[in-house]
């Protein structure tokens, strides 16, 4: 039996448990906060930028290395 594969999967799955305990616990602790109204506008248009100027790196990487890579880029 390949042990390597079982030992990823239960890792992953330990990964995935943590993850979510963390993600509702955080939220939790979020509701307990009271939030100013300018300051949660403030951090979700910093969230909203950050999302956007990743992907935007992203999408320039994807199409520099399919350049380098000799993809036909061209619609048809």
């Amino acid at each position: 039996m390949d042990w390597i594969l079982i030992l990823f999967v239960l890792f992953k799955g330990l990964v995935f448990a943590t993850g979510m305990y963390l993600a509702v616990k955080w939220h939790y602790d979020q509701e307990k906060k009271v939030a100013d109204r300018r300051a949660l506008l403030r951090m979700g248009a910093k969230f909203a930028a950050v999302f956007v100027l990743l992907l935007l790196v992203l999408l320039g990487f994807t199409f520099g290395l399919a350049r380098t890579l000799g993809m036909d880029l061209n619609l048809p």
